[in-house]
């Protein structure tokens, strides 16, 4: 009966054990991340920043290369513009909130964005309007926060940072991401179109 006993325990032991050595061999999958900005275009605040990294999973050169494919809405929940910027394997690419995501030259729609939504797939396509969801980058953004509370937001501003947060990509919201792109870059005349940094170069 002690020997049944002692078998029972090195099986489990064995099991735990085996369980965590698989478990630290899992990385994150995670293609699809969301976060938000706050106090852009504001007199007096500092830019914010967001940084994507490619962790390097998909191996070095050419064949490494994934896409982060942005896509930026306003605060009334309407996608202001899309791209797809390149971040090859353990390159940082860093994306100005104010002059390349909601610079008032390239949105859609005339207006100043200052509060709003900020969504990345993880691609191996350089085409938003058709993302092809595939782990790799990583995402991180710097959040502008107002002292003093509305209508009056005169400063003075602190920042804060935070990596993106991992969401469920579901064929439906996939789909939509891609075909709100399209009718922007289409319907846009030139606007709609969010421009990307020269990789490794930060600021």
């Amino acid at each position: 009966m002690k020997r049944l006993g002692f078998s029972l325990f090195l099986g489990t032991l064995a099991l735990m054990l085996g369980g965590t050595a698989l478990a630290q061999n899992v990385g994150d999958n995670s293609v699809y991340f969301v976060t938000y900005y706050s106090n852009a275009n504001t007199a007096g605040a500092p830019d914010a920043t967001v940084r994507i990294i490619n962790d390097g999973e998909k191996g070095a050169g050419t064949s490494g290369t994934l896409w982060a494919d942005f896509y930026v809405f306003d605060d009334s929940e309407e996608l202001q513009d899309c791209c797809s910027c390149a971040v090859t394997p353990d390159g940082l690419l860093s994306e100005s909130v104010n002059q390349q995501l909601v610079n008032f030259d390239l949105v859609l729609t005339p207006k100043l964005n200052r509060h709003g939504v900020i969504k990345v797939i993880s691609s191996s396509s350089n085409d938003p309007t058709a993302p092809v969801p595939t782990p790799g980058l990583r995402e991180f953004a710097t959040h502008i926060q107002a002292t003093r509370s509305l209508p009056s937001v005169t400063g003075p501003f602190s920042t804060s940072e935070a990596e993106a947060i991992d969401a469920n990509l579901s064929t439906a919201e996939q789909s939509l991401l891609g075909e709100l792109c399209y009718y922007a870059m289409q319907l846009g005349s030139g606007f709609g179109v969010c421009s990307c940094t020269h990789e490794d170069y930060d600021f």
